[in-house]
C-alpha cells in the first residue's frame, strides 16, 4: 500500500516503541506523519491505536524514539471518566474566565479576576455558540457533568476542543456514546473543523468524513490519501494481488523442487551406466576415469544449479507470504443454553402495554441518549423492578450481561483470573483453549485487566458472560460495538446467528442492528415503550 504524507506534517512518529511496566511490548519502532487535515486512525483491537494517542499526548512516555507535534494536543479519550459535580463550563474548558466575567459584573474588583478573564471578555457569547453546534442547549452551561448523558458529555468535551482552537486534536472513538441525532451533529462538527484532527474510531460513517486513513498494524503505520473506503479499496487490492503472487511463487517453488529431483535422478542413472560400461570393460579405463571425474563435475554444477534456483523461489516465495495479512479473528462458539422454542424470558411494559421475549428472540431497544435504557438493563440484569413506569421483569436467572462500560471486571486481577471466577466447572487447560478462541492466549492472560486496551476489555468480558457455568439463556448486550473492530463485529453477528438462547441488544448502530435478524424493535422514549412496525 502507498505510503502517503502531507507536506504540512503536524506529529511526526520516529521509531517509537512502548513497553507495558510487565514487560509487555505495545508498540515496537512505528514511524510516520500526520498531515494538517482529517485522519481516521483504523486497526484491529489491541494493535495500540490508544496507546499511540496517549504517546502523542504526553500522556505515556515511549520506551524508545521520539514524538513531536506542532502544538500541544488536545485529547478526548476513549473513556471519559469526570466527577460528577464539574461544571459543564469548566468541561467547556471556560469556567476560569467564565465565572470571572460574572463576579466582575456582580461588582467584584479584584484585579486577579481581571488577569482570569484577560481578552476574553465575549466568553459566555462564544460557549453559548458552541453548545449550539454541538446540538445542546446555552442553559447547560450552568448544569454540573452528572445531570449530562454519556452523549452530551463527549458532545460538550468536543465542543469545548473547538472552543479553544487547539492546533492538534485526537478523539478516541468519539460516537460510542452518541446516539443518531448526535452521531449526525458530530458529523457536521467534523465536516467543519479546523486544524489537525486523528480520529480512532470503527465507525465507517465517520471514518468517511476523512482526508486520509492511516492503518496500525503488526506496529507499522500507513498513511494513504482519501476516507475509509479508499483505503479499504486499496487494501483489498493489495491483498488479491499478494495471494496471487503467493499462489504464483508457490507453484514456482513446487516447480522447481520436482526439476531439482528430477535432475538427481538422471545423474544416477548416468553413473549408473557409466559404472555398469566399467565393469563390462567397454570403454578403457584411462578413458572412463576422465569420463567420471568429467560426470561429477557436470553433476556438481547441475546441483548447485538445481538448489539455486529451488532457494531462490523459496526466496520469493517467503517475501510474497509476508505480504499476505494474517487477521486473526476470534472465533465465538457459543454453548447450547436448553432454551426450548417460546419459553418466556423476559417481559419488558410500561403500563399499558407489554411484550414478552422468548426462546430465540431477538429484541432491540432503542431511543435517544438519556431516556434511561441503559437503567432498564441493569434492573432486568439485577431482577428488580424499577421505580419508573417502564418494567422489566427477568423470567429466569440465567442472564448474561456485557455492559456499556465493560466495567465490571476485576481491574488488579489477570484476565484469566477474571475469567476463571465465571467459568468454575472448566477444567483450566480446556478454558485456555477457549480463552485462544478469543485470542487470549499466552502472556496476555496473565496481564492485568487494567493495562488492556478497550477492544481487549470487551473480549475478556465477552468470554467471561459466553463461557459462563451455566452457559445463559438471555444475553443482554448494551452497545455492544462500541469497542469492537469491523472484523470482531462480524465475528459476533455470525455467533449470535447460531446462539439458540434470547437476545436483548440496545445499540445506535444501526448496520449492526440490520444484520442481527432483529425479530421486534422497541423504541424507549420518555413516555414510555412503542413498537417500531
Amino acid at each position: 500500500m502507498p505510503a502517503h504524507s502531507s507536506l504540512h506534517s503536524t506529529v511526526v512518529l520516529d521509531r517509537v516503541s512502548f513497553s507495558w511496566p510487565d514487560g509487555s511490548v505495545a508498540l515496537r519502532e512505528v514511524s510516520g506523519a500526520f498531515g494538517a487535515g482529517r485522519t481516521g486512525l483504523v486497526g484491529r483491537n489491541g494493535s495500540g491505536k490508544s496507546t499511540l494517542l496517549r504517546l502523542i499526548t504526553g500522556d505515556l512516555t515511549p520506551t524508545g524514539g521520539t514524538v513531536t507535534a506542532s502544538a500541544p494536543p488536545a485529547y478526548l479519550p476513549q473513556r471519559l471518566t469526570l466527577d460528577v459535580q464539574t461544571p459543564v463550563a469548566d468541561l467547556l474548558g471556560v469556567g476560569v474566565p467564565l465565572r470571572a466575567v460574572r463576579a466582575i459584573e456582580a461588582g467584584d474588583v479584584d484585579p486577579a479576576r481581571f488577569d482570569e478573564v484577560g481578552d476574553q471578555w465575549d466568553v459566555e457569547a462564544r460557549a453559548h455558540v458552541a453548545l449550539a453546534e454541538a446540538g445542546l442547549e446555552p442553559g447547560m452551561l450552568d448544569r454540573r457533568v452528572g445531570e449530562l448523558s454519556g452523549g452530551e458529555a463527549v458532545l460538550t468535551a468536543i465542543a469545548g476542543i473547538r472552543l479553544r482552537g487547539a492546533g492538534v486534536t485526537l478523539l478516541d472513538e468519539p460516537t460510542n456514546n452518541l446516539d443518531g441525532p448526535a452521531r449526525a451533529r458530530l458529523a457536521e462538527i467534523v465536516r467543519g473543523w479546523r486544524g489537525a484532527l486523528i480520529v480512532v474510531s470503527h465507525d465507517v460513517e465517520l471514518l468517511e468524513l476523512m482526508d486520509d486513513t492511516a492503518e496500525l498494524y503488526g506496529s507499522a503505520l500507513t498513511l494513504v490519501g482519501g476516507p475509509f473506503s479508499h483505503w479499504q479499496a486499496l487494501r483489498d487490492a493489495e491483498q488479491g494481488a499478494a495471494l496471487r503472487a503467493e499462489r504464483a511463487a508457490a507453484q514456482v517453488v513446487k516447480r522447481e523442487k520436482r526439476d531439482r529431483i528430477e535432475a538427481e535422478i538422471k545423474i544416477s542413472r548416468r553413473a549408473a551406466m557409466g559404472r555398469k560400461a566399467q565393469l563390462e570393460k567397454r570403454v578403457p579405463p584411462i578413458l572412463a576415469g576422465g569420463l567420471k571425474r568429467a560426470a561429477e563435475v557436470s553433476a556438481g554444477k547441475m546441483r548447485t544449479d538445481m538448489r539455486d534456483r529451488e532457494t531462490a523461489a523459496r526466496a520469493r516465495l517467503d517475501a510474497a507470504e509476508r505480504r499476505v495479512r494474517d487477521d486473526e479473528a476470534i472465533r465465538i462458539d457459543l454453548p447450547d443454553p436448553d432454551v426450548a422454542a417460546g419459553r418466556r424470558i423476559a417481559t419488558l411494559g410500561d403500563g399499558e402495554r407489554s411484550w414478552v421475549i422468548q426462546g430465540p428472540e431477538r429484541v432491540a431497544l432503542v431511543g435517544p441518549n438519556g431516556v434511561g435504557k441503559t437503567t432498564l438493563l441493569e434492573h432486568l440484569v439485577a431482577r428488580q423492578t424499577p421505580a419508573a413506569d417502564i418494567a422489566a421483569i427477568a423470567h429466569t436467572d440465567r442472564i448474561g450481561y456485557l455492559p456499556q462500560r465493560v466495567d465490571g471486571l476485576a481491574e488488579h486481577a489477570s484476565v484469566f483470573e477474571n475469567i476463571r471466577d465465571a467459568a468454575t466447572a472448566m477444567p483450566d487447560r480446556e478454558l485456555r483453549n477457549r480463552l485462544a478462541r478469543f485470542l487470549l492466549r499466552g502472556d496476555a492472560m496473565d496481564r492485568a485487566v487494567s493495562t488492556l486496551s478497550g477492544g481487549e476489555r470487551f473480549r475478556v468480558a465477552l468470554a467471561r458472560v459466553l463461557l459462563a457455568d451455566p452457559p445463559p439463556q438471555l444475553l443482554v448486550l448494551d452497545e455492544p460495538t462500541n469497542n469492537l473492530d469491523l472484523d470482531t463485529a462480524d465475528q459476533l453477528v455470525d455467533a449470535l446467528g447460531a446462539y439458540r438462547g434470547a437476545v436483548l441488544v440496545v445499540s445506535h448502530d444501526e448496520h449492526f442492528l440490520s444484520r442481527l435478524g432483529i425479530d421486534v424493535t422497541l423504541e424507549m422514549l420518555p413516555d414510555g415503550l412503542r413498537e417500531r412496525a
